[in-house]
């Protein structure tokens, strides 16, 4: 018996992946053993691990999904596959509900047919929108300002609507921005991510953008939710766990700091630990860039093992190793 991540190859599929494997070895139950599914679209089959069977197949591929799903003796997946890219969402609507709704819908579909009853969803915390808010927890309205948002909440609905029907097990963790690396093998690979952008730009010479100094915040930069990738995949074990289990969860956790950071306090971090000094470039604010989202993570804690065990500098610090690896 397995667990299968999809998305297994990609930044924070392969933390996972070696979560499950850590579960193993800690605690000798081999039905966490993973396999991973994904299409190599954006993820790397270098991130998967000697042992780790990859079945390379889209989650929009019924057909290839249940096939995988009974080959490998399937319990429950960790659901990681999607296009995650919200601004570009805005331009390519389509294509985004067709990896993230319809790709979901298959995956659920093989799910039933395979006779596999567990599902830890990915989703985003692009499902608030703008709130109103300064601490966002699970009770907080959800109002989605991008197709990626969209589709990450139907994408919830979809599990709901399953479980209901067919007493599916399953819970969804609504996540920000992801950052750091718990494997220097392991690195943020995203055109889009801060941290990615900005230390590409050190590396080769350039100076780091901040958009937007004007905002109603302490140092006038938005601040936001910034989770090692480390503890993100520890609650995505936890949750496969208390399913596999049979424990109740509850329907939808944030795995959030409580209190965020501001990008002028990432970009001193990213100064102090890299020792590479700079003044960010200032530019204008974009176009839907909220002041401040940031999440109570007090229900992951209670329930899914969540907690911030690293420091701003930790996450500084193994993005930087990580990327020089993978650049050297």
């Amino acid at each position: 018996m397995t667990w299968m991540v999809t998305g297994g190859a990609g930044y924070i599929g392969a933390h996972v992946v070696r979560a499950l494997l850590d579960a193993v070895e800690r605690t000798g139950d081999t039905t966490l053993a993973p396999v991973v599914l994904d299409d190599l679209s954006s993820g790397h089959r270098g991130f998967v691990p000697d042992g780790v069977p990859l079945v390379e197949a889209s989650v929009v591929d019924t057909d290839a999904v249940r096939a995988a799903l009974l080959q490998h003796g399937v319990t429950g997946v960790v659901h990681l596959a999607g296009f995650k890219y919200a601004g570009v969402s805005v331009q390519r609507p389509l294509h985004t509900y067709e990896q993230n709704v319809t790709g979901t819908a298959h995956l659920l579909a093989a799910m039933a047919d395979a006779g596999v009853g567990s599902i830890v969803f990915s989703s985003s915390a692009a499902v608030y929108g703008t709130p109103d808010v300064d601490v966002v927890t699970e009770a907080t309205a959800t109002a989605p300002e991008s197709p990626y948002g969209e589709s990450k909440l139907i994408g919830e609905w979809l599990l709901r609507d399953q479980g209901r029907a067919t007493g599916l097990r399953h819970t969804s963790l609504r996540y920000f921005n992801v950052v750091g690396s718990g494997h220097a093998d392991l690195f943020d690979s995203s055109p889009h991510n801060l941290f990615p952008l900005v230390l590409d730009a050190l590396a080769s010479g350039r100076t780091p953008r901040i958009n937007g100094t004007d905002y109603p915040t302490p140092d006038g930069t938005c601040v936001r939710d910034y989770v090692h990738v480390g503890d993100l995949a520890v609650s995505h074990v936890a949750a496969a766990q208390a399913l596999a289990a049979g424990r109740e969860l509850e329907r939808v956790y944030n795995l959030g700091s409580g209190d965020g950071l501001s990008v002028r306090q990432v970009m001193t971090t990213v100064a102090e630990v890299t020792g590479i000094a700079f003044e960010p470039e200032l530019a204008p604010r974009r176009p839907g860039d909220p002041a401040r989202i940031v999440a109570s993570g007090e229900a992951a804690a209670r329930d899914l093992d969540w907690r911030m065990r690293h420091t701003a500098a930790d996450m500084v610090a193994s993005a930087w190793d990580a990327h020089r690896r993978a650049s050297a």
